[in-house]
């Protein structure tokens, strides 16, 4: 028996794994979506299903402005004394040339359900922070240093400062133990003891082709590091064939016998175009790792695996996990299921409603696909190349000012919408608008007529590169609008150096007119695209 990877297909980079007992957690980041640090739940390191969030609330994390893809970077999860400590940077400016403003913050919870805590502040002079509790008591923060100034690398090294639990704060001196290999660009830091050594995990080669994952240790705690000599622990830079590429930043964790298994951020290209569109995912690899020296790959290279050798341990499976969880929502409970997210802000009564007409979920329009600020968009990850989602909307505009609608969602700069509005003399018309890179786009010929009343029901459907939209006014009589639309401006790798989320399927509905407008949304579905192979 064997892992098939990736483990948390879709958008879930920087994994954080962690055993509590039998437990296995996973915590990733989630930049600027709602709620924050999602965190999934294994019993047998091969089936997961998503546990909850650590950061739902407004006291614990402030996103209103934060940039696109800004946000909670590169959480990390630990377990001290029967206590979670949940460590999160939010990153407010991170596309400035020079500076980052990059505030790290701890949160602790009895369980990994919580309650977590309101934060407490630790430093701003890097990302990727990390706690680590050794052995004889003590507890430790690493992070990376953000160096700003011109002529140095902006990649600094990692720091490392005690964190006193007792006086929650940082105390004693702030030392640079490590400032990368020949790689450069080090960050995502994780500390380990085993056979008498500290090993300094470390992500770097930046997060696209070049990633990588590199490994040193110490007899001390503060250094020296010795590089591993066949370093990088992964990377997939060596062979731009291979499923899983731009592997690197991730964490280890040991198993209950004596196993280890290090899991590890991934993308999967759609080729030619080598986009990346479901963003960064999360795959496990098991590792073999003799007493007292450096741990490999079981597989044998330093390359990422489709397969990697099971724990043996006794398997459960959920009945909706991380790989499969499409289904058709009514929207006849009273909470909404933790599959959605919104952005910037958390989904609350006072704009996103099930209780205001029961069995549709009212969304109250407010700012523009645009807005970092007060977004009305609930959506979820899109885990499958090939996805259908589709809803029925309710929804009476009164200017061309009000848009509600389906979405394929990357960031305020690159989407496909197709939404319901009315024209100048007030008939209830359906359009696209896609955002490409930032530029606005409309497809005059895609334009149609609707009544003037009733449910209209919305369809797009992915397969692969393509994205094709359907609308009816009959359940399930489909019409095509418009033509296939790329969907790779969805991915990572579309027209920028860097980014870092995936691609989202959801409902939205914008207000620019400063009246109260909402749409009534009976029901969203999500699958796997019945018509289409699987990749």
């Amino acid at each position: 028996m064997s892992i098939t990877n990736p483990i948390l297909p879709g958008f879930h980079p920087d994994p954080s794994i962690l055993r509590v007992g039998d437990d296995y957690y996973i915590a990733n980041s989630t930049f600027c979506w709602h709620p924050a640090v999602r965190i999934h739940h294994s019993r047998d390191l091969k089936n997961w299903k998503l546990r909850g969030y650590a950061v739902t609330r407004d006291s614990q994390l402030d996103l209103r402005g934060n940039e696109d893809h800004g946000g909670i970077w590169a959480p990390c999860l630990s377990h001290h004394d029967g206590l979670f400590y949940l460590i999160y940077t939010d990153v407010k400016n991170w596309t400035s040339p020079a500076y980052k403003d990059a505030h790290n913050y701890l949160i602790t919870a009895p369980t990994i359900d919580g309650p977590w805590s309101d934060p407490i502040y630790l430093n701003s002079s890097g990302f990727d922070p990390s706690l680590f509790h050794d052995d004889d008591g003590r507890t430790w923060l690493v992070n990376m240093l953000w160096d700003h100034r011109m002529n140095a690398h902006p990649f600094g090294g990692i720091l490392l400062q005690e964190y006193d639990r007792t006086r929650q704060k940082l105390v004693g001196p702030v030392n640079n133990i490590f400032h990368g290999t020949d790689i450069k660009m080090v960050e995502g830091p994780h500390l380990y003891k085993k056979d008498g050594y500290y090993y300094l995990l470390t992500a770097e080669g930046g997060t696209t082709w070049w990633h990588a994952a590199s490994l040193a240790r110490s007899k001390s705690i503060d250094g020296p590091y010795d590089i591993m000599p066949k370093n990088p622990l992964i990377t997939s830079a060596t062979d731009d064939t291979l499923a899983l590429q731009r592997a690197g930043h991730g964490s280890f964790v040991e198993t209950q016998d004596g196993q280890w298994y290090f899991a590890h951020l991934c993308g999967r290209p759609v080729m030619p175009m080598r986009k990346c569109i479901l963003g960064r995912e999360t795959a496990l690899q098991a590792l073999d790792w003799p007493k007292g020296e450096w741990p490999t790959l079981a597989h044998g290279t330093n390359t990422p695996a489709l397969e990697t050798r099971a724990s043996g341990l006794p398997e459960v499976t959920f009945e909706r996990d991380a790989k499969h969880p499409y289904f058709n929502d009514d929207f006849e409970s009273d909470k909404l299921d933790l599959e959605y997210n919104s952005l910037r802000v958390p989904i609350d009564d006072s704009w996103a409603s099930l209780a205001a007409r029961p069995g549709f979920l009212r969304i109250w329009g407010r700012e523009s696909l645009n807005s970092r600020h007060r977004q009305s968009l609930i959506a979820r990850r899109i885990v499958h190349f090939d996805t259908s989602a589709a809803c029925a909307v309710d929804f009476q505009p009164e200017t061309f000012q009000h848009m509600a609608g389906l979405i394929f969602y990357y960031d305020t700069t690159n989407h496909h919408y197709l939404y319901i509005t009315c024209n100048n003399d007030g008939q209830r018309v359906l359009g696209i608008i896609t955002a490409d890179g930032g530029q606005h786009i409309e497809y005059p010929n895609a334009v149609v007529a609707l009544p003037d009343t009733g449910t209209v029901y919305l369809k797009g459907v992915m397969h692969g590169a393509t994205l094709q939209f359907y609308y009816a006014t009959s359940p399930q009589k489909w019409i095509a609008i418009g033509r296939p639309l790329d969907a790779t401006i969805l991915a990572d790798e579309h027209k920028a150096e860097v980014k870092f989320t995936g691609a989202y399927a959801g409902i939205c509905v914008q207000n620019l007119s400063g009246q109260s407008i909402h749409g009534d949304f009976d029901w969203f579905n999500m699958e796997k695209a019945k018509d289409a192979g699987t990749k």
